[in-house]
């Protein structure tokens, strides 16, 4: 109930938000709301908003996702990309091993279990006969990668209209 997503005047993902900061941003004019809360009225007439989107356009700087092993495993869902084992223990995997110049990027790094990850060893998934279940990429932002990650957890669906990859 908490969170609210804030869309830049273009329609794009810029934040998420307090509901409390969100009601600011309306009762000043700054923001419109987009989508409620049908059951909660904070009074007579005025829904609690979950999308809001700013009246005008804000230019945010470009920042890369740091490549973390929390975030590997949140990109790939949890589950190994050789054989969809979702439970634990998991480990991160090089598909370019490092030892063959593979480097530490988003592009070179996957989830996989650890049967896996020893079966692969030494090698890429090719030479293994092991093929990724889904190329690892960059995600596209982390806010657009942190909205997705509730919708898939089942909080704030009604984002998923507005947010890429949801």
């Amino acid at each position: 109930m908490g969170h609210v997503l804030v869309l830049n005047a273009s329609y794009e993902p810029l934040n998420i938000t307090t509901w409390r900061r969100a009601m600011v941003m309306l009762l000043k004019g700054k923001a419109e709301g987009l989508e409620h809360h049908a059951s909660h009225a904070i009074r007579p007439g005025l829904l609690l908003p979950t999308v809001i989107r700013l009246r005008q356009f804000v230019r945010v700087p470009y920042r890369q996702m740091p490549l973390t092993r929390r975030h590997v495993f949140q990109r790939d869902g949890h589950t190994c990309q050789y054989c969809g084992f979702g439970g634990e223990p998991l480990s991160i995997d090089h598909v370019l091993p490092r030892s063959r110049g593979g480097a530490d990027v988003w592009e070179n790094v996957t989830t996989a279990c650890l049967p896996c990850n020893v079966r692969k060893g030494n090698r890429t998934p090719r030479e293994a006969g092991m093929p990724l279940r889904r190329e690892p990429r960059r995600p596209p932002s982390s806010l657009s990668f942190e909205a997705s990650r509730r919708i898939r957890a089942g909080q704030n669906g009604e984002w998923a209209k507005y947010v890429i990859g949801a």
